[in-house]
Parts: structure tokens; sequence; C-alpha cells
């Protein structure tokens, strides 16, 4: 994963817990990098070694974590000069979930070796929708449930999200049905 993800997890935490809390992470997860890199590709086990040691220290589940962390990362991109990108990719969460591919393809200029999901919406309805969700990354499906609150969030929605299909379950991919009102 690129350094912005790591960066983004750091500044979560930080945030939320403070600088000592983000030193024990560091020390439980045996990483001493001081400074991420944003376009700086890392090792995906690093990533997964900082939310293990984040809910051990934290004592809250990784899937937590990576709730929380999916939510917060909707408002850090957005203020880390990503806005613009985002703002092009939909007015309302509907149109923004139809167009998550597309981000991808924009930021992929910037992160040449950008591996990112890819997202499919069906059924969508006026306040429903599907959203299939494609990764060959494992572990990172709670983070949707936070991306999807976040941009309710960021779009001024409120979201009910249940998980229908699973790949741990044996599905080929996940997916969630997702009900969303204007505020």
């Amino acid at each position: 994963m690129y350094g912005l993800v790591n960066k983004a997890l750091k500044d979560m935490v930080c945030t939320r817990f403070g600088e000592e809390s983000w030193q024990m992470v560091q020390q439980q997860a045996e990483i001493d990098i001081e400074t991420f890199v944003n376009v700086e590709s890392y090792p995906d086990d690093l990533t997964h070694r900082l939310v293990r040691a984040a809910s051990q220290v934290l004592n809250l589940s990784s899937s937590e974590i990576m709730q929380a962390f999916g939510e917060y990362w909707v408002q850090y991109t957005a203020s880390e000069g990503f806005a613009e990108i985002i703002d092009m990719c939909g007015d309302n969460l509907p149109e923004f979930l139809e167009n998550l591919d597309n981000l991808h393809a924009r930021v992929g200029v910037v992160f040449p070796k950008l591996q990112p999901p890819s997202f499919e919406c069906t059924d969508v309805k006026e306040e429903t929708l599907n959203l299939h969700y494609y990764s060959h990354r494992q572990g990172l499906t709670p983070m949707v449930f936070g991306l999807i609150q976040g941009l309710g969030k960021r779009f001024n929605t409120k979201v009910n999200v249940t998980q229908t299909k699973s790949r741990e379950e044996g599905s080929d991919h996940d997916e969630f049905s997702v009900r969303y009102r204007q505020n």
C-alpha cells in the first residue's frame, strides 16, 4: 500500500488517541518509520501489522479500527489535496459510489503502482442500491463500511449499510445493501 494510507492511519490514531498511543502502536508493530512518504509503496503486511497493533494498544477490534479508518479516510484524502478529484466524482452518495472506479483511475496517475479495489453499483433505486466490492486484498471489508459512512457525512446523507455477501463465507466478492436518505 502507498504511504498515504499509513500516514492517514497514523494521523487518525494521533488525532483521536494522542501521539503517545501512536508511538505504542509503532512499538507493538515493531515499525520504526518516522515519516511515511505518500507516493512510496510499502508492503501490505506493514499496514496490517499497524492495524493489529492499534487494535491491541487501543483495545478495539481490527474491524473497529478499519471501519473508523474508512470513515476518516474520506475527510483525510480531501484535506491532503484530493478534494478536487473527489468533487469530480459525484454530487451525491449514489453518484459518487457509481464513480469509484473512475476515481481510482484518476488517482492512478499520481500513484502508478496503485492496485485499487473495484466497485459496482446494481439495483440503484431512489434510496437504495447494492454495492459490490472486489479486491485482491483480504481484511479491508470493514473499511468499506466506514467509507460509506464517511461519504454519507460528506454528502449530508443518512446511510444504513448491511453486508449481504461475504468472501469470508465463500462468495467471490463482498456485497452491501446501502440505504440512504438526503438529510
